[in-house]
């Protein structure tokens, strides 16, 4: 006999703003990254370490769901957490339809209005615009994918998944943990990846492989980190990944200013390259987990200024992570069309990436006042039809409709 705590589907979760930060600071470093020769992509993380937003936000995702959906499935209601999560995983996989329609749509409509084919070939759109009646059905089955859409379809594959993964973290983490590990090894060592179109490409993002970042994420989600957490954030442990950050800026360096390559041994070049992020190579992986170390020390949970009004627009841009992302593959691309069709000046540079900025945030508090109109079912019928609805009225309403989930 399965026994189910109802208490699992209806206590609410305290919510961590500082998921919402870190997410927040991700879409803006996506939207700059994804912007050719832009000065301001300096400040973001790619430039400075071996790992960039990508693992942020497989990460908080991965945590997310262990965080929500673990005390849910451990409660008995394992159907639950699998509608709920595939649910969310049609939500992700329309969301990449429409953002590829409208993408290539956009992309096809500068080519030919500026008669400028580089478009087309730089954001792997071409195959598209000479034959869409095939690669419709590709991009449907999420094998074509154009230049910067590659990692919604990772999320979609890891979302549908999610369900089994936190069904095997409730009951034997560890060993659920392992068994990711060694996917992960296999894969790379096998070269396991997903087809892609055209034929002979295989996806961008190899799910085989940074299915260990989700699951690893979700392992500390339901709370196995806590259990080495005086382990984790021991002095040994944090000088090593300080050490290791400083050795990742050092190797990094070396790709910006050539003449610092003479200090690395050539045998230490050998080792190191390269630096797959397709598979999710470790030096990434390792990366991301020392700056996380010390990200948590510096930042805890309770943060005071995470309430502050300065860093207000950056959490509400990573509580709508999906529109936002959507929004800023188009900005991206159009901060590039203008630097490319008009000029590359550096304060033209400046103006369109805190222009997208700036329009992402307006997007975000938009929607975060949609989110807070409340919504009223009223029954009403020809004979009996109220004259206006009062606040009184209106509070009950919301009160007694108003969804509780996590």
């Amino acid at each position: 006999m399965i026994i189910r705590d109802q208490s699992a589907l209806l206590a609410p979760v305290e919510r961590d703003l500082r998921l919402d930060l870190f997410r927040g600071i991700g879409l803006w470093m996506i939207f700059l990254d994804h912007i050719p020769h832009d000065v301001v992509a300096w400040l973001t993380l790619r430039n400075y370490g071996f790992s960039d937003a990508a693992e942020f936000f497989v990460f908080i995702s991965g945590y997310l769901v262990g965080w929500i959906y673990g005390p849910i499935v451990a409660g008995g209601w394992f159907i639950a957490a699998l509608k709920r999560l595939w649910r969310r995983a049609a939500e992700l996989y329309v969301a990449h339809i429409m953002l590829f329609l409208l993408f290539t749509a956009q992309i096809a409509r500068t080519v030919r209005r500026f008669d400028n084919p580089m478009y087309a070939d730089e954001f792997n759109v071409h195959h598209f615009l000479d034959r869409p009646d095939i690669l419709i059905g590709q991009a449907l089955s999420l094998r074509y994918k154009p230049v910067n859409l590659d990692v919604l379809p990772l999320y979609i594959t890891l979302v549908l998944a999610a369900p089994f993964i936190v069904w095997g973290l409730v009951r034997r983490p560890n060993l659920t943990l392992a068994a990711s590990v060694v996917l992960y090894v296999l894969s790379r060592r096998f070269d396991w990846n997903i087809a892609s179109y055209p034929p002979g490409t295989t996806w961008y993002f190899n799910p085989f492989c940074w299915q260990l970042m989700f699951v690893f994420a979700a392992w500390c989600g339901i709370g196995q980190i806590g259990k080495i957490a005086t382990w984790v954030w021991s002095k040994t442990v944090m000088g090593l990944a300080a050490a290791w950050m400083a050795f990742a800026l050092l190797i990094v360096m070396t790709w910006h200013i050539p003449a610092l390559e003479a200090v690395i041994p050539k045998w230490m070049i050998k080792a190191i390259y390269p630096i797959d992020k397709t598979d999710l190579d470790m030096l990434r992986f390792t990366h991301f987990l020392a700056l996380a170390i010390w990200v948590i020390h510096f930042v805890p949970r309770h943060w005071r200024a995470l309430h502050s009004k300065w860093l207000r627009p950056i959490i509400l841009c990573g509580q709508h992570s999906l529109p936002l992302f959507c929004l800023g593959v188009f900005l991206s691309f159009s901060a590039h069309w203008i630097l490319t069709q008009y000029t590359r000046g550096v304060w033209e540079q400046l103006a369109v990436s805190f222009a997208g900025i700036l329009i992402q945030i307006g997007a975000a508090w938009l929607l975060d006042r949609a989110r807070q109109v409340p919504e009223l079912f009223v029954k009403v019928t020809e004979e009996e039809e109220p004259d206006e609805v009062t606040p009184d009225s209106a509070a009950a309403a919301t009160a007694a409709i108003a969804p509780v989930g996590r």
